[in-house]
């Protein structure tokens, strides 16, 4: 069944968004573009000087097969239980038929704690070539570590860690060895049985044999749009408990043949205690799958305001994110579109409705030009507020001789968070490598070098990826939280957790799946300012358990514990 039943049902959600926006009173964006009370932060590249190698290719030899225009993400994780984060980047290999005399697989880079990085993929078992679009990281068994699913254009593979370093493709047994185009994922208690299920989202029914001639000068192959595909199905695996993993994705009201989804989150939008899932969709409305209690979900994407721009056009979604910007407890919704398509700003409303406030602030007009893959939300000051990070660049190549204001290679962008709800574009001013355009893709933050404060990965189409260390962030204080289920899953995904500082309050929640193709670390992040402490930190576990903690220092990473609180 389609999402849209008729033209009046987007007509209707575009005046339901128009009117909230007048009744809302929305801020009107500061012009400042040098803001007075900023900390001197700089992003270095450290890509070269920590030993990371890796270059992602993409296999293109002028045939101009869609696939290659979307690879691939990465991920920032500790796989090895040593506290300190470490590097996966995702890899595509040759065509049928070609040959690079070379091999072209995942890269697995391992953290020397000294601002070193050693790749370990073969040892770790995890050099094998596919076509690589995504990644997710958790624990899905429960043992202890985090265990890796990767998406590919073709077969995906679960490798379980092993607690020794090593991973074991356990994919068969598993049964998640789904062969279609699949992009990004999402892991998610939905049922609140204590096991990890997954989402994974998947693209289009694209191979050699039905590949599409398209140009854009009506002379030379171009890359297609998704327009020239079928969509396929996002998928549910609800996990058994026994390592096997059973696909409800109809008996869960999930599927739907009509979606081409490159991004997804989740995320509690109506706070109900039950774990949502919204979907990017590539030229096709987003979705908003809303979770019924009772193991199914009703999509909700027109109904809430965030499937279509603020006129009602469906973009060309890419990556997400979510987080409380303004602090006020609920959590927004952000959207990486195409050039000339602006990233979506989806304020939640706080009545189950969303309003894009894109358009009327600096974010809109700043990110119009850019096509945005990976996006997401951090505070890479440390002050408080979340920011925005978006990784940028264009699918085709040859833009610029139809667009001459767009460019294939394009900067990224950061909006810094003014604390009022508005936002500052400061890449240009921070400068170094967020002056640099990239062929951006995949995007990931986590403190690389354990000093507190968020780093950065970009990956690229084809090229180098940009390990990006964040200097002066930590100037403001700091608090990190790594959370340890019992009752529920064991790395704790799906909890909320609040910081109260003096006046304020900020909300995380901790998900696996968020950005494009991509995944950060495990860790909650928050930014003290100048305050030395956390005043009280709440925790609602997706056991529904909840505790508190008071009188938390700054400048520490601790480990919470479901039913016990704060272990050294």
């Amino acid at each position: 069944m389609k999402v849209l039943s008729s033209n009046f049902i987007v007509l209707a959600a575009a005046l339901v968004a128009g009117c909230l926006s007048v009744l809302a009173g929305e801020k009107t964006e500061k012009e400042s573009a040098q803001p007075s009370n900023d900390v001197q932060i700089s992003f270095v590249d450290i890509t070269q000087s920590a030993g990371i190698t890796f270059e992602h290719y993409n296999g293109a030899f002028g045939k101009k097969y869609m696939p290659e225009t979307m690879g691939a993400g990465c991920a920032i994780f500790d796989f090895n239980n040593d506290n300190h984060q470490d590097l996966l980047f995702i890899n595509g290999k040759d065509w049928p038929g070609r040959d690079s005399e070379k091999s072209h697989a995942p890269a697995l880079y391992k953290n020397l704690r000294n601002g070193k990085f050693q790749e370990v993929t073969k040892g770790a078992g995890l050099a094998r070539e596919m076509y690589g679009m995504g990644c997710g990281i958790a624990d899905y068994d429960n043992d202890g570590f985090n265990d890796i699913y990767m998406l590919n254009l073709g077969k995906n593979y679960l490798f379980k860690n092993n607690g020794d370093g090593t991973f074991t493709d356990v994919t068969d047994r598993a049964g998640l060895g789904l062969e279609d185009w699949s992009s990004s994922c999402a892991w998610i208690d939905y049922d609140k049985d204590g096991f990890l299920d997954l989402f994974v989202g998947n693209y289009v029914v694209w191979s050699i044999e039905n590949d599409i001639w398209c140009t854009l000068d009506g002379v030379h192959k171009s890359y297609c749009t998704p327009e020239s595909y079928q969509g396929v199905s996002p998928r549910l695996y609800r996990n058994n408990g026994d390592g096997t993993f059973a696909d409800v994705t109809e008996k869960a009201g999930i599927y739907n043949p009509d979606a081409k989804t490159l991004g997804n989150v989740v995320f509690d939008f109506n706070e109900d205690g039950w774990l949502d899932i919204s979907v990017a969709n590539d030229t096709q409305p987003d979705y908003l799958y809303q979770n019924n209690g009772e193991g199914a979900f009703v999509e909700v994407g027109v109904m809430s305001g965030m499937a279509f721009s603020e006129m009602g056009k469906a973009r060309a979604g890419m990556g997400m994110d979510v987080a409380d910007y303004e602090n006020r407890g609920l959590l927004s919704l952000i959207v990486g579109n195409f050039s000339n398509e602006m990233v979506g700003v989806y304020h939640n409303e706080g009545n189950g409705l969303f309003t894009d406030f894109a358009p009327r602030t600096n974010i809109g007009l700043e990110s119009l030009p850019y096509l945005t893959f990976g996006l997401f939300f951090f505070d890479y000051d440390l002050d408080g507020f979340e920011d925005i990070f978006g990784a940028n660049g264009h699918v085709e190549d040859q833009i610029a001789t139809v667009q001459k204001s767009i460019t294939y290679a394009q900067r990224p962008l950061l909006f810094k968070n003014r604390g009022d709800g508005t936002f500052t574009e400061v890449g240009q001013r921070i400068g170094g490598p967020l002056t640099q355009p990239v062929v951006g893709r995949g995007a990931a933050y986590g403190d690389l070098d354990n000093d507190g404060d968020l780093d950065v990965v970009i990956t690229t189409n084809n090229g180098r990826p940009y390990v990006l260390r964040n200097d002066g962030g930590a100037t403001n204080n700091w608090i990190r939280f790594k959370l340890k289920g019992t009752k529920s899953n064991r790395d704790g995904i799906g909890a909320k957790v609040k910081v109260y500082v003096s006046n304020s309050v900020q909300y995380k929640l901790l998900k696996a799946g968020n950005s494009y193709c991509s995944q950060s670390e495990l860790v909650l992040t928050f930014g003290l300012g100048e305050a030395k402490q956390a005043d009280l930190v709440e925790v609602i576990w997706p056991s529904d358990h909840r505790e508190s903690i008071r009188n938390l220092k700054s400048g520490k990473t601790y480990l919470l514990v479901e039913g016990q609180g704060v272990q050294e």
